[in-house]
């Protein structure tokens, strides 16, 4: 039957079975299109270059990044021959050497053979120990598929091994912290009623240690339409507290302290982040925020002594005001001053403030323009190491280097990244593009020196443009074994363009408001001009330009795919949001009502409908190459939002599409880094053989 969508909310949607996502005959319906798409794709060739990928992901050589825990620094690690891999530690001497000798903690390949699992590392959650006393007790996160869903089992730092008797609290969309060596705030699956709608954790327990889940008492809970209940304990000496959080939606959230044995609101706007460290609040405010007189700009940083604004005060400091073209990104506390990792035009800059000298500022002198450079703390509690802090620099075609540096001193490389391709070959350009009510949007193009700009060049784009998230610069040997490294048979290299779209955090809250809810279209008009821009450039050419994203992404190339299918020549499109009729039924959607809007208000789904793509097919449209990939496992988005589409896809008699989902590795869309490989691999081969035409 062919579909046509004449009623938008397709009630009669004949793919609602591709819903049941572990059915038999589901699954027998993905291996089949599996199939089709590994035998289109999976060449001798395509072999080669997966190797390649997965040689970048296994390295040896790459950065070991660390997390320091007292005296020592702690790594999660997987390579070639740990597939699921290995956590270990070591000390400041050994890592700063050439040869770091790791103390193996858990290794993860093991303990799934032993238990007949493949787990997936998600984390681990460390007890305060006594003062004095060395770290002895975490909380290890494992996913059985790696989806969301993570079991939280007590590990001994002492016998290296899982405490017998211990916490372990069953897989579930959790959210646990410590409150006392034998008690923990968990916030899980307890039963029905226990979690929103958004299937995240409604309530919080307090579980003492040989207690069960059902005997716990409820400390704190939440209405079932907000998005998740969350109780934080902050174990600073000298500033011990309870923080609950009642997230109602993705940017409006109530924050409340406890206080004399009943939850105290803190009286800021709630659409504003804050943060508690030590004697300071700090508040990002998303709108503008009047208060005593003063009115504090979107996307300012705000800064006052906390028990002052418990007693009413409202002086703030401004210790941040965004302008036009500047944004604050993160904030990180050293023991004596706080940093503040910036945006400037999606060029990064590092201001060092000094409360004791009323927030002098001044600029870490460590930012090259059209890179990424993040500064964060090493330990702000170290007596020795507290204002110490970690830089990391990565461009498009700079490795990334870990520095170590002491505020008020120098910093020092302590790591560098491996070079994976000929990065001398090719320059990195920022171009601005204007979008159709004439705001101009950014964009980095990597292209070969050499590059002619006759449109013949296979090229790229790829995007996000949601949820405040900031795409910048950042070195991928991945990108560039997988696409700069290609080369036509007339000569000509790959070209990569990243784009910073609206819907995103590159210029803060405005530009992500800009393309909220029935604004939608202006995050698909910016990518659709910079597309527009890089053929006017004489760049590509529409048969010639593919496009790819995952998640919201894969949201914004399904609109590519179906309102502006003249400008691309293929759509890489990647665990994606396509059903928006239906993506508040599905998995977590309704937890991103606040982003796109409620389809089941008749008033709301006038507009939501205009960026749905699985209802925005149509039967008289010629539609580019495509690919659509996703995972069984994703517990995020969910797997059939893609099975969905293609299958519709599909039955229009559209004959350019192919499928493909990965029956392990969650929302990543890959568990280990051979899946990883093999989904950046079979992404690439599909856009390139599209692009130059021996698809």
């Amino acid at each position: 039957m062919t579909l046509h969508t004449d009623d938008p909310a397709m009630t009669d949607d004949p793919f609602l079975w591709l819903e049941d996502i572990y059915g038999e005959r589901q699954l027998d319906w993905v291996r089949a299109e599996n199939a089709l798409t590994e035998a289109a794709l999976v060449t001798p060739d395509f072999g080669i270059r997966e190797r390649g990928i997965l040689e970048v992901l296994d390295s040896t050589d790459r950065i070991p990044m660390v997390g320091k825990h007292g005296d020592f620094y702690y790594n999660f690690w997987r390579d070639a021959a740990h597939r699921q891999g290995i956590w270990r530690r070591t000390t400041w001497e050994s890592y700063a050497s050439d040869d770091p000798q790791w103390e193996l903690l858990l290794d993860v390949d093991a303990l799934s053979a032993a238990e007949g699992t493949d787990w997936v590392w998600g984390g681990a959650l460390f007890l305060r120990p006594a003062d004095g006393e060395a770290h002895e007790r975490v909380l290890v996160v494992l996913s059985p598929d790696g989806g969301d869903a993570a079991r939280y089992r007590e590990f001994d730092l002492g016998t290296l091994a899982f405490v017998d008797g211990g916490f372990d609290i069953p897989a579930a969309k959790s959210r646990i912290t410590w409150a006392g060596p034998d008690t923990l705030y968990v916030g899980t699956d307890f039963g029905p009623g226990s979690m929103t709608s958004s299937s995240y954790p409604r309530t919080v327990r307090t579980l003492q240690r040989g207690g069960t889940l059902d005997d716990a008492d409820e400390y704190f809970g939440v209405d079932e339409d907000h998005m998740m209940a969350l109780v934080l304990h902050d174990s600073t000496p000298g500033f011990v507290r309870d923080v609950a959080v009642d997230t109602i939606d993705f940017y409006t959230r109530r924050t409340y302290l406890r206080r004399d044995g009943s939850w105290q609101l803190i009286e800021v706007p709630e659409d504003a982040s804050i943060s508690l460290h030590r004697e300071w609040l700090i508040v990002r405010p998303r709108t503008d925020w009047t208060v005593d007189g003063s009115t504090h700009a979107a996307g300012s940083l705000l800064v006052i002594g906390f028990e002052a604004f418990l007693a009413g005060g409202r002086s703030f400091a401004t210790v941040f005001a965004p302008d036009a073209s500047t944004s604050l990104q993160s904030w990180s506390w050293t023991r004596d001053y706080l940093l503040l990792n910036l945006l400037r035009d999606v060029s990064s800059e590092i201001r060092i403030l000094d409360p004791a000298q009323g927030w002098a500022a001044e600029l870490l002198d460590a930012c090259p323009p059209l890179h990424s450079v993040d500064a964060y703390a090493v330990d702000d509690e170290d007596d020795d190491a507290g204002n110490d802090y970690w830089l990391i620099a990565t461009g498009f075609l700079t490795p990334s280097t870990l520095y170590r540096g002491t505020i008020g001193g120098d910093h020092t490389a302590v790591k560098s990244s491996p070079s994976y391709f000929d990065e001398d070959r090719y320059a990195v350009e920022q171009h601005f593009a204007v979008s159709d009510d004439g705001t101009r949007v950014p964009y980095f193009q990597i292209a070969a020196k050499n590059l002619v700009l006759d449109g013949g060049n296979p090229t790229l784009l790829s995007g996000y443009g949601g949820f405040e998230h900031s795409m910048t610069p950042a070195y991928s040997g991945v990108i560039g074994r997988g696409w700069l490294d290609r080369v036509t048979d007339d000569g000509r290299a790959g070209v990569y363009v990243l784009a910073n779209i609206r819907g995103g955090g590159e210029y803060g809250p405005a530009w992500h408001r800009a393309a909220l809810h029935a604004d939608r279209h202006r995050a698909y008009e910016d990518f659709a001009a910079i597309a527009e821009d890089l053929v006017q450039r004489g760049v590509t050419a529409p048969a010639l330009l593919g496009c790819t994203g995952r998640s919201n992404g894969g949201l914004l190339v399904g609109n590519m795919l179906t309102a502006y299918p003249h400008l691309f020549g293929a759509v890489s499109c990647g665990v994606p949001l396509l059903d928006m009729r239906r993506y508040t039924k599905l998995s977590a959607g309704y937890s991103w009502i606040a982003e796109y809007g409620d389809p089941d208000k008749p008033e709301e789904w006038e507009y939501v409908r205009t960026f749905s793509p699985y209802h925005l097919l149509r039967d008289d449209v010629a539609y580019p190459k495509t690919l659509i990939w996703t995972a069984t496992s994703d517990d995020r988005v969910g797997p059939v939002q893609a099975r969905k589409m293609a299958a519709r896809m599909k039955d229009l008699g559209v004959g350019n599409v192919w499928f493909h989902e990965a029956l392990e590795g969650g929302h990543a869309g890959a568990a280990d880094n051979r899946q990883a490989a093999r989904m950046h691999a079979m992404s690439f081969e599909f856009l390139w053989r599209a692009l130059t035409g021996s698809l």
